[in-house]
């Protein structure tokens, strides 16, 4: 039912200090570009006043299950890579703060027939917008060995990504790989016995970000954050991946994700934001141990100049 959340639909990470890092004014007006179990937007909501406006957005219709009760919220379906387009459409103006918690739901990996976990045997989907055309097993079934390789490389991180591509291309060629337990099957020789969990994990996180363009997606929301937030507003960016930290922290200290310095004539660096904690937030040893997936959880907080 629309306003009640499911049990465990996803537990935010570093909840306490993302509020914290929004410095949230009780009249100002906020977007949580990634709404899913709404725990995020909950939060806000309890900071804001009357006058106060929270935009939560989320690609997937699932969350609209969860939408809050207030007319200070709005629901925005869509993929955050629109985000001005949105706050535009709802007429959110320049805002105070923007969160982006680009964790996966609790719910994408114990829905299992969305595909995104490798435990049980799903149709190979992986996305976020069930609307979407392309799916895990369009991109299993159709890249060559060259183009897996690279995805399991730079996604995955995985030192056995070469063997599994051709592992698949082999594979596909006499049986189709459309579930994930066929996947499972076909990488499985390439797996670490003792990092079985973290490598398919691995594995399945490559083919997820590829499905869902979640890079494509990341830049652009960062891009788009400039323009849309307030001077001194709050850019609040909770990543989960190496390649998605580095973009995070490049952008806030020179303004773009490649990390180039621009300097003005004096030698004093130019860039529209500002870092507010130079060091990398991440969980404590005791939300860890109630909440395993904020293990790797990095929090930065931005500040517009």
């Amino acid at each position: 039912m629309k306003g009640e959340t499911p049990i465990e639909y996803h537990v935010p990470a570093l909840l306490g200090e993302c509020i914290e890092g929004l410095c949230i004014k009780p009249d100002g007006h906020y977007i949580d570009v990634t709404f899913g179990g709404g725990g995020h937007s909950r939060a806000i909501m309890e900071k804001l006043g009357a006058k106060g406006r929270l935009m939560g957005m989320d690609q997937d219709m699932d969350a609209y299950a969860n939408t809050l009760a207030d007319e200070r919220f709005t629901f925005a379906h869509g993929n955050f890579a629109y985000v001005a387009n949105f706050a535009r459409y709802y007429d959110m103006g320049q805002v105070d703060g923007i969160l982006a918690d680009l964790g996966v739901s609790f719910h994408h990996f114990d829905e299992a027939s969305r595909g995104f976990s490798f435990r049980g045997d799903a149709p190979l989907d992986m996305r976020m917008n069930s609307g979407a055309r392309l799916t895990a097993a369009h991109i299993v079934a159709g890249y060559d060995e060259q183009a897996l390789t690279r995805l399991f490389t730079v996604y995955g991180e995985l030192r056995q990504a070469r063997r599994m591509a051709a592992a698949i291309v082999k594979r596909r060629a006499t049986a189709a790989i459309a579930t994930t337990g066929a996947l499972v099957e076909a990488v499985k020789p390439f797996i670490n016995p003792a990092q079985e969990k973290k490598e398919l994990s691995q594995v399945f996180q490559a083919l997820r970000i590829e499905v869902n363009h979640e890079m494509d997606a990341l830049e652009a929301l960062l891009r788009q954050s400039i323009d849309l937030l307030k001077p001194g507003g709050r850019l609040v960016v909770l990543a989960y991946h190496s390649l998605e930290d580095r973009m995070v922290k490049n952008f806030m200290r020179s303004g773009n994700v490649e990390g180039k310095v621009e300097k003005d004539f004096y030698g004093r660096v130019v860039a529209p934001m500002r870092a507010v904690n130079r060091k990398v937030i991440v969980a404590t040893a005791e939300e860890v141990s109630r909440n395993p997936r904020s293990r790797s959880a990095k929090l930065r907080v931005g500040e517009k100049i």
